[in-house]
């Protein structure tokens, strides 16, 4: 009976080496296993940031705990700060400014978790292959490039470890392949044993330190007040806040629209008393900028996106019917 089995065995091991073989041949599934492993996995490491003459060095520490997440970002260089992301809140520490703000968690995330969960088909907006084998922070890294089929997305090069999934570089280049933006591990430790005291922050307990509300009412369909005129194709609205930013300021409503790699952010004030904001296009970094007047209204779109999407997207805004 034994004997009679082996064959039956081969032919599984043969079919389930082909699924896998299969699998890592096919870039949206590592676009999948990168969406998972930067939520599920636990890992800590050391990231480096990189946009122009500008560099940063950060520790991440990140755990999944039962159905929810745990995450500390502390800058190494420049001026210190740290950002503690919950299930439900984030609480960013600027020692300096002896300053903390705290916010909802929003569906907008950074590196290593920078794709965001989306019904839009990639592939209808990026040309989407896998690259080489390489090697990130001495790990195997498989290369995915994403390549914009219109003008509203920047492209983008990823590197997946092989073994986890996790996304241990990123790289966003314009049309002329000129890098944009970089992010990537220097080192990292994949399936640490990570104490939940490393999400304690040693600022806690600081007293006279400034605390910003930064927390909004979350809005959908008419209680937005606002809506596109026409859609910017593949961007999906993810969230919408209304917050209140003290009397001087009034209400403003935050949009986000991804497209699950990109992001861009609408934001909507009462005109200023002076009147004198600048408008138009502008930008901060990789960073584009683009605002107008709508009535008494400002509307601002950013987004690490070329600056015809912030201003596709600024100009569709509009007052909705009531």
């Amino acid at each position: 009976m034994r004997y009679a089995l082996a064959p039956i065995f081969a032919v599984v091991i043969a079919l389930l080496a082909a699924g896998r073989a299969a699998a890592e041949d096919d870039p949206m599934a590592w676009i999948g296993r990168i969406y998972t492993a930067g939520q599920k996995l636990s890992y800590s490491g050391v990231i480096v940031y990189q946009s122009g003459s500008r560099s940063e060095t950060s520790r991440i520490v990140h755990v999944f705990a039962g159905d929810h997440e745990l995450e500390k970002l502390e800058s190494l260089d420049g001026s210190p700060r740290q950002v503690i992301r919950t299930r439900d809140q984030v609480r960013c520490y600027l020692p300096r400014q002896r300053t903390l703000i705290v916010d909802q968690a929003g569906s907008s995330r950074g590196f290593p978790s920078r794709l965001v969960a989306s019904d839009i088909s990639l592939s209808d907006h990026y040309r989407i292959r896998l690259g080489p084998l390489d090697r990130v922070a001495g790990l195997q890294a498989r290369q995915i490039l994403l390549e914009p089929l219109d003008e509203l997305r920047y492209g983008l090069t990823l590197w997946a470890d092989v073994d986890s999934g996790l996304l241990l570089k990123a790289r966003m280049s314009d049309d002329a392949g000129d890098v944009v933006e970089q992010f990537s591990f220097t080192e990292v430790v994949v399936g640490a044993n990570i104490p939940k005291d490393e999400f304690t922050s040693p600022f806690e307990d600081e007293q006279g330190w400034k605390v910003i509300n930064a927390r909004g009412s979350e809005v959908a369909g008419e209680g937005l007040g606002w809506r596109l005129a026409s859609e910017v194709p593949g961007f999906k609205m993810t969230s919408a806040v209304r917050r209140r930013l003290g009397e001087a300021h009034g209400e403003v409503v935050h949009m986000v629209f991804s497209d699950g790699l990109a992001s861009m952010s609408v934001f909507i004030e009462p005109m200023p008393a002076a009147g004198n904001k600048s408008l138009g296009a502008t930008n901060s970094g990789p960073v584009n900028i683009f605002t107008r007047r709508l009535d008494d209204h400002l509307v601002t779109a950013l987004g690490e996106t070329p600056a015809r999407a912030v201003q596709v997207l600024a100009n569709a805004v509009e007052v909705a019917a009531r």
